[in-house]
C-alpha cells in the first residue's frame, strides 16, 4: 500500500512540475509594451508556442502605459469599461495557468487602436487532448505579479530553453518512474 501511495505522489508532484517549469517572453522583447516603433504584437504573439506555465513579461513606462486583461469583445473593440484585471507597475508579468485566449491592451486613449494589444493563445498539445475534469473547465484569467527583480534580457528576450528541455526530461522521467514501479510488481 505504501508503494502505491509513494507512485501517487510522484505522478501528482511530476504533473504539477510540467506546469511549473515554463519559458519567459517579454512582451515586444527590447522594444517592450509601448506605441512606439511600430510594434507588431500580434506577429510578436504568432512566432511564439505559449505552453501553461509560461511567463508573459509587460515592460513599460507606467507614466504613459498600464496593462488591461480583458474579454474577446473587448479585446477586438478596444473597450476598457470592464476589465477583468488591471496592472500599471511598469513591470507586470503574468503565468499562464490556463489554456486558451489570454488578451490584454493598453488603456490609455488610442494606444489600443494603435495596436497596443496582444493575444496570448495556449492551445493544448497532444499529450494534453485525454479529456479530464479541468479540460472542461473555461479559462480563467491568468495571475499578474510583480517580479521581485528584473529579468535580464538574457531571460525575458527569447524563451527559456532550460526550462522547455526541463518539460521534456521530466516527461521522460515521468515514464521512466512508471516502468520502475511497473517493474517492482512483476
Amino acid at each position: 500500500m505504501a508503494v502505491v501511495a509513494t507512485l501517487l505522489a510522484m505522478v501528482v508532484c511530476g504533473s504539477l512540475m510540467d506546469t511549473a517549469i515554463g519559458a519567459v517572453y517579454a512582451v515586444g522583447e527590447s522594444a517592450g509594451w509601448t506605441t512606439i516603433g511600430n510594434v507588431d504584437y500580434k506577429q510578436w504573439a504568432a512566432t511564439k508556442t505559449f505552453k501553461l506555465g509560461d511567463t508573459i513579461v509587460f515592460t513599460y513606462n507606467k507614466q504613459f502605459h498600464n496593462v488591461m486583461q480583458v474579454t474577446h469583445a473587448d479585446y477586438r473593440s478596444c473597450n476598457v469599461s470592464a476589465p477583468i484585471a488591471t496592472h500599471s507597475t511598469g513591470k507586470d508579468s503574468s503565468t499562464i495557468k490556463t489554456y486558451g485566449h489570454h488578451f490584454y491592451l493598453c488603456a490609455v486613449p488610442g494606444h489600443c487602436q494603435a495596436g497596443q494589444k496582444v493575444d496570448i493563445n495556449v492551445e493544448r498539445d497532444a499529450s494534453t487532448l485525454a479529456p479530464s475534469p479541468s479540460a472542461s473547465a473555461p479559462p480563467t484569467s491568468a495571475s499578474f505579479q510583480s517580479p521581485s527583480s528584473t529579468p535580464t534580457s538574457a531571460t525575458v528576450n527569447k524563451p527559456n530553453s532550460v526550462g522547455k528541455a526541463s518539460s521534456s526530461t521530466i516527461s521522460l522521467i515521468k515514464v521512466g518512474l512508471a516502468i520502475a514501479v511497473f517493474l517492482c510488481f512483476v
